[in-house]
């Protein structure tokens, strides 16, 4: 398992595209027509072989939209998709856990699921298998030509809650990967959820790798803190 994508809410997308596309050196991206069916536009943005989504409503009544107004904010956190190799052995596993699908799909080339927020808690969260491993169907067929210049992935995502230890344990018990004294959890590709207090529950916090002649900063994007980070070893 691993994270492989994060998904920001913003009320328009536009002005949020243009600018991530400046700060992360991107002149291509992907616009999912799928996303219509939960009343969204979206953009997926290639980041190495990871990728930012920003999702905004065109409709009334979305999940996002939702979330937006709780969070009282042009642009807030919304989804982690993590990649898994097995599917229906971890689909078994969600049934096990509780966890009912708001969403569900199998397709020859993927087979992916949301699971429902009250029963995960801090994200809309996606379990996703695709076929080949090395694809990522949510960012369409030329992700690899459209990629960043001034990040190299994202590196992980921090999930804030005011009942910050139940969100890491409940994580910790669905995905099956323990969270350390640091309330980290790190995957076997070096990517990674940290847990962090906060006044509100969702995802506060996202982290790039970034390379030796990248810049190294933190900007606020709506309350989700983009921490720009030195290359790590592998």
């Amino acid at each position: 398992m691993k994270l492989r994508q994060v998904a920001v809410a913003a009320e328009a997308l536009a002005p949020v595209r243009e600018q991530l596309f400046r700060r992360l050196g991107i002149e291509a991206d992907f616009a999912d027509p799928g996303v219509g069916e939960f009343g969204l536009e979206n953009s997926v943005m290639a980041i190495g072989d990871t990728f930012l989504e920003v999702v905004a409503p065109i409709r009334e009544h979305t999940a996002a939209g939702r979330t937006l107004a709780r969070r009282g904010v042009p642009v807030c956190g919304y989804m982690a998709l993590f990649q898994v190799d097995n599917f229906a052995a971890f689909d078994t596993t969600l049934d096990q856990k509780q966890c009912r699908r708001v969403w569900q799909v199998d397709r020859e080339e993927v087979s992916a699921c949301h699971v429902h927020p009250k029963d995960m808690r801090g994200a809309i969260v996606s379990f996703d298998e695709m076929r080949p491993a090395q694809e990522w169907v949510w960012a369409g067929p030329n992700w690899r030509s459209q990629q960043a210049t001034s990040a190299l992935r994202i590196l992980g995502c921090a999930v804030g809650s005011p009942e910050v230890q139940t969100i890491a344990a409940r994580w910790s018990e669905i995905l099956g990967v323990p969270v350390n004294q640091n309330r980290r959890m790190s995957f076997a590709d070096g990517t990674y959820i940290e847990f962090v207090d906060g006044e509100h529950e969702g995802i506060v916090g996202i982290s790039f790798e970034v390379g030796p002649n990248q810049s190294q900063e933190v900007m606020l994007l709506g309350d989700v803190e983009l921490k720009f980070e030195a290359s790590l070893k592998r």
